[in-house]
């Protein structure tokens, strides 16, 4: 595992690499995705210079008064789209509010497609013009890496390499920017983001700008994340757990507060979860079922699993 604390592969093994590496890889990521359900990903394709442009943008739009933030914050659109005012997220289970404010971007589409009403539209940040194109970019190479990654998955599940690429295009995907504020005061938990899974097939995240994650191991332990510059990590969320019948893990995670004399940091970061569209079905695939493994889940679409998990965390009342 080295000191990353995951596994490391790497993609390019598997986009232009030999017949002998494209199968290692898939069974690397496979086999990691069964025992940690964590990755970090090498040559994955995400731009740097995109990713710090938006960091960048992020941080301007961050420190921005909170009356100007709260006016990007829009009832009725449940925070899928803009600002998301600080302490509104809790994770499943937990009453404590995350110590996080949040902005996201969703999917695109024309105007002449049937999913048009089913996307709000992005919400632009008058204050920073190129914030929401930059983000757009952005949100379009995770979505390229991550459709990569889902092919590899695909067959290693035995699944045709091509089995999720229909679901995932003009997906629910969501681009979120994170802040998570300085610690000012003694704070009643020392947990920024309660140990939580996440919703989606699988969530890439770029290098967070302080230390912080930590995967929760098989045994019970907790690991520190910390992905080197270069490398994005990437999670299994629980809609590909359900859909492979718990064969490949939603591993539990958190982020923590820094020692008390960092209290003084920001801490941001960028995952991109990547959701298929609503009308995907979950419902458990017949290769990941057996006399020992009988299927865990009943049938359900996307769209009907993320609305009840939404109401879960207290983004949908």
């Amino acid at each position: 595992m080295g000191n990353i604390g995951i596994p490391t592969v790497d993609l390019a093994h598997f986009v232009s690499g030999s017949e002998e590496e494209r199968a290692a890889f898939i069974k690397e990521l496979g086999k990691a995705y069964e025992k940690v359900g964590f990755v970090a990903v090498v040559n994955h394709g995400v731009d740097e210079g995109k990713v710090r442009r938006f960091y960048d943008l992020v941080q301007a739009f961050f420190a921005l008064p909170e009356e100007v933030k709260k006016r990007y914050e829009i009832p009725g659109l449940f925070g899928q789209r803009g600002y998301t005012s600080f302490g509104r997220e809790h994770a499943k289970g937990s009453d404590a509010p995350d110590l996080k404010e949040f902005y996201q971007i969703g999917q695109t589409v024309s105007d002449e497609d049937a999913l048009r009403a089913e996307y709000p539209e992005n919400v632009a940040v008058k204050e920073l013009p190129e914030f929401l194109e930059t983000g757009v970019n952005l949100f379009k190479s995770f979505e390229d890496s991550g459709t990569r990654l889902l092919q590899a998955i695909a067959l290693y599940l035995g699944l045709d390499e091509h089995y999720f690429d229909h679901w995932v295009e003009k997906g629910n995907s969501i681009l979120r920017a994170i802040h998570y504020p300085p610690i000012t005061r003694e704070p009643k938990s020392s947990i920024r983001a309660e140990q939580h899974e996440d919703i989606n097939l699988i969530t890439l995240l770029v290098g967070a700008s302080a230390e912080g994650l930590q995967v929760q191991t098989l045994d019970g332990q907790w690991v520190d994340v910390m992905a080197p510059e270069g490398y994005i990590v990437v999670n299994v969320g629980d809609m590909l757990q359900r859909l492979t019948n718990r064969r490949l893990r939603s591993t539990t995670h958190r982020v923590v507060n820094p020692p008390r004399e960092r209290w003084y940091t920001h801490r941001y970061s960028i995952p991109f979860f990547l959701h298929p569209r609503s009308d995907m079905p979950l419902n458990v695939l017949e290769s990941c079922v057996s006399d020992e493994r009988p299927p865990a889940f009943d049938d359900i679409t996307a769209g009907a699993y993320l609305d009840e998990r939404l109401r879960e965390i207290g983004l949908k009342k």
